[in-house]
């Protein structure tokens, strides 16, 4: 049986103490701000309100979603380390069809202090979500990632990923014939051949870490992140935490967490997801798992034959190209 003191280890603390690994404070995190001190945060990410009519949220405007952060940015910086790193996982705000990136706002109103650093604008994307038919469907989110102050830290081998040509070699020179990949992996990851698009699913319908909470983000994305830019026993904030995403990610990579909560249903949620999770009870789809491919030999797969659009086809259909032939030579 667990002594009491390691009982109490394992186990997410709902007010918050300096000497807590794990607290979920339910509540405004701006409260939760005022009592953490200063510079003792490693890593602050989350993923705010985008203010577009959730179930809870009271804010439906893209004007509404800065005043929040700002009100709360200052108190960010100060609990944040020099050399600690936030991150905003952010998408988009759509009114009367009209797209906000709301990664542009929080640039905006990230410059507004010079001690924070830009280092990356990370473009994460997912194969399933609404479908538009008069604009493309969006299928990708941003992450930004800044760093306070000019050093920082940043493990590339705790995220490296396998290449995709990893039996490639070197076709001359001294080294001809000699491996030419770096054999602990190469950077995350080469979709679009750019290493700074990650695609992994999103939490939609099926997917293993689906809760009641209508909009959480993988567990892989936010340990890929932490596994980057903290060191373990390093302390993970979370001002909006949702359904725990962060402080699971967290404790499963042995850091410490610290997140609020202002949403009671949801605030229970993550606390028993986060207990999961530390006593090694809760699923979530590995890191490493590869985007599923179906086979396009099945039933579901088959495109039915009086469907206008088949799999030879291009993206933009015969027909069109055809006519716009015709228009270029002068055909009618």
């Amino acid at each position: 049986m667990l002594q009491k003191s390691k009982r109490r280890r394992l186990k997410v603390q709902e007010r918050w103490r300096c000497g807590n690994n794990y607290t979920l404070v339910r509540g405004d995190c701006a409260k939760l701000l005022r009592k953490i001190p200063a510079r003792s945060v490693n890593l602050i990410l989350t993923s705010p309100p985008y203010c577009i009519g959730k179930s809870y949220e009271s804010n439906t405007k893209a004007e509404d979603f800065l005043p929040a952060l700002e009100k709360i940015l200052p108190d960010l910086i100060r609990v944040l380390r020099f050399g600690g790193s936030i991150c905003w996982q952010v998408g988009y705000h759509v009114t009367n069809n009209v797209v906000t990136p709301l990664d542009v706002l929080v640039c905006d109103m990230m410059k507004k202090h010079p001690v924070m650093k830009l280092r990356n604008r990370i473009i994460w994307t997912f194969g399933h979500g609404l479908h538009s038919e008069d604009r493309f469907s969006g299928r990708h989110e941003t992450v930004l990632w800044f760093t306070k102050g000019k050093r920082y830290r940043f493990d590339l081998d705790a995220v490296r990923v396998l290449q995709k040509y990893p039996g490639k070699r070197h076709y001359k020179g001294e080294k001809h014939g000699v491996l030419s990949g770096n054999p602990k992996g190469k950077n995350p990851s080469d979709v679009w051949k750019s290493s700074d698009v990650w695609d992994i699913p999103n939490v939609k319908a099926n997917h293993i870490e689906k809760t009641v909470h209508p909009c959480q983000f993988p567990i892989a994305l936010a340990r890929r992140i932490i596994a980057a830019t903290t060191k373990q026993n390093g302390l993970v904030l979370d001002p909006f935490t949702g359904a725990g995403t962060t402080g699971i990610a967290a404790v499963s990579l042995q850091r410490k967490f610290v997140g609020a909560e202002i949403n009671r249903r949801y605030h229970r949620l993550a606390v028993q997801r986060i207990e999961e999770a530390l006593a090694g009870k809760l699923e979530y789809r590995p890191d490493w798992k590869p985007v599923y491919e179906p086979d396009i030999h099945t039933p579901l797969t088959t495109v039915p034959k009086n469907w206008r659009v088949q799999r030879n086809d291009l993206h933009v259909n015969n027909c069109t190209s055809t006519r716009m032939a015709r228009d270029i030579n002068g055909q009618t």
